[in-house]
């Protein structure tokens, strides 16, 4: 996928880290939820910057074990930098679908949001929709 990119079109960790810090904001955590070590890996991040991978198959609805750890860093975070105000970024492959749903399952089940408000705040965030019927159906179940 990668090597299909123009250099101006590929979006790394390194992009991300230059754009929040732009924003006068800092980034805490990574949360990797590819299904892959081939992007880059997490000795390429700051020392300062915690980096935490949780291999997560596209398509599907991520499993129930998936979604604990995901809610457990997140928690954990949380409560660790209460006296600061350091991001958390989270991304699959695209930052869409893997992504919108732990972030609007958290939202949901952890936060107290409705469903629909929370993919609606998570779309609207991010710019772009969650794209796959089955995890914005189960995400609507809930």
């Amino acid at each position: 996928f990668d090597r299909n990119l123009l250099p101006e079109e590929r979006f790394s960790p390194h992009d991300l880290i230059r754009k929040v810090r732009e924003r006068k904001e800092e980034l805490g955590l990574i949360i990797d939820l590819t299904y892959t070590t081939r992007y880059y890996g997490p000795e390429e991040l700051p020392p300062t910057l915690r980096y935490s991978k949780i291999l997560t198959m596209g398509r599907e609805i991520p499993n129930r074990r998936t979604f604990f750890h995901f809610k457990y860093l997140v928690k954990k975070f949380l409560r660790n930098n209460q006296d600061n105000d350091k991001l958390i970024g989270v991304h699959c492959t695209h930052g869409l679908n893997r992504t919108g749903y732990l972030v609007c399952r958290y939202l949901i089940d952890v936060e107290g949001m409705e469903p629909n408000a929370a993919i609606e705040l998570f779309n609207k965030s991010r710019g772009h929709p969650i794209e796959r019927p089955n995890y914005i159906q189960d995400l609507q179940k809930r």
